[in-house]
């Protein structure tokens, strides 16, 4: 009798196969651990908590392609190296349990995807925007196959663990990432003669956090710490025991938490600083052009489709539409103008490199009316890097660098388009 139960139970699963692998099917392709270590299950090398052997590798970006949701690999750290113009950073990564003592401290140098995205202050940024020395808080990805650059030649050649982690989709610094999380941090204690402030992290219905974050925790101040209230500034003094506040850190884990370079006591302060940010962000778009990537191209109408990334404010995404100011009276163009006229939308492509760096955008971009526009593209992918905002342009004339998945910068015809300094053009290094 049991193994004719046997038989039956062999015979079920062979008639449905696919129950042997449901469980591994269930899997998903790439991890999703965002905050796990490195690589678990290596057995030393810098990770000592190697307690979930077998995961799937980490996602791998592909070209033209936003990665999808839970798949990046988290890193926080210093900010200790920028080249804005191309994009490229180093972190000093923060110290945690799953290093080596022989890891703390080493380097991470890695480079912004084209559609990702800064943050400073609760909005978006740019490298530049940064002071060297502020914690950040990272979405990284695998460096490329063909990415052979050599790590960083720091401390005696050693590496960090998430050196592999050369890609980067996400950057903020604890003001907004706190924020992000709807999280703030209540003042418990301040000691102005230790020059000590005591905060536990709470949620936003004032409930402390759970977890290891619920703990106190103890920061260092300085004297150069700056307290932003209300619309202006505040000394030390304003630094009260029930305050809940924001603030950016430098040294963090070298000696505890790290220290509050700057701390934001109320809303108005908070919302002061996004808004004065986000200002500087709209400026530098305006006059970059808004970065996207070609979708198709059709060479018998001579038409682009282009993506728009998610990495800039998307008020911007208005002024596709918006008329230029009339012409000067006068000239040329004032002779020929009519007010009344409908108004076409308009506006010029340039070729852009991976890290949004343009050519010569004043003389190499080439333009045309846009003749569609839609919202909510790819919906899946919204939020990703793909702010769902598509157009098509019919160009006056076409260019090679106007090929699926190449980056470009678009200016819409109510952007007025000025030379940029020298080394913020790409044109000479080829």
């Amino acid at each position: 009798m049991p193994s004719r139960t046997v038989a039956l139970a062999l015979g079920f699963l062979a008639a449905f196969p696919f129950l042997l692998h449901s469980q591994e099917s269930a899997r998903p392709p790439f991890r999703i651990d965002a905050d796990g270590p490195v690589n678990p299950g290596s057995g030393g090398g810098g990770n000592k908590k190697d307690a979930k052997p077998g995961l799937p590798p980490w996602y791998q970006i592909e070209e033209g392609v936003f990665p999808p949701e839970g798949s990046a690999h988290a890193v926080s750290g210093e900010l200790i190296m920028v080249d804005h113009l191309e994009r490229k950073f180093h972190l000093r990564v923060d110290r945690n349990d799953s290093q080596d003592r022989a890891v703390w401290d080493l380097p991470l140098e890695s480079v912004m995807l084209p559609y990702g995205s800064v943050w400073y202050q609760g909005a978006l940024a740019d490298l530049r925007d940064i002071p060297l020395g502020t914690h950040l808080h990272g979405q990284f990805y695998i460096r490329a196959v063909d990415d052979t650059a050599p790590p960083p030649n720091r401390y005696f050649r050693r590496k960090t663990p998430e050196i592999d982690f050369r890609r980067c989709f996400r950057l903020e610094d604890d003001f907004t990432f706190r924020q992000r999380q709807k999280q703030q941090w209540k003042i418990d204690s301040v000691n102005l003669a230790d020059m000590k402030l005591v905060a536990t992290l709470h949620d936003a219905e004032g409930k402390p956090v759970p977890g290891p974050a619920t703990m106190e925790r103890i920061f260092d101040l300085l004297t150069s710490t700056r307290v932003f209230q209300g619309k202006g500034f505040a000394d030390l003094q304003a630094l009260q025991p029930g305050q809940s506040v924001l603030f950016n850190l430098t040294w963090v884990t070298l000696y505890g938490p790290g220290r509050i370079t700057e701390v934001y006591l109320d809303d108005t302060a908070r919302q002061l600083a996004a808004a004065q940010q986000l200002e500087r962000h709209r400026n530098l778009v305006r006059e970059r052009g808004l970065p996207g990537w070609i979708d198709a191209v059709d060479d018998e109408p001579q038409t682009v489709t282009i993506t728009f990334f998610d990495n800039v404010d998307p008020a911007l995404f208005a002024e596709l539409r918006k008329a230029p100011p009339p012409p000067a009276p006068g000239t040329a163009a004032a002779a020929t103008y009519d007010p009344k006229a409908p108004y076409e939308p308009r506006g010029g492509v340039a070729v852009a490199l991976p890290s949004l760096m343009t050519y010569d955008p004043v003389n190499d971009r080439k333009s045309g009316p846009i003749v569609e526009i839609k919202e909510n593209q790819h919906p899946q992918t919204i939020g990703r890097g793909n702010s769902g905002v598509q157009i098509t342009v019919k160009m006056d004339m076409m260019l090679e660098g106007y090929r699926p998945k190449r980056i470009v910068r678009f200016y819409p015809l109510a952007w007025k388009v000025m030379e940029l300094p020298r080394e913020e053009k790409y044109e000479g290094r080829e």
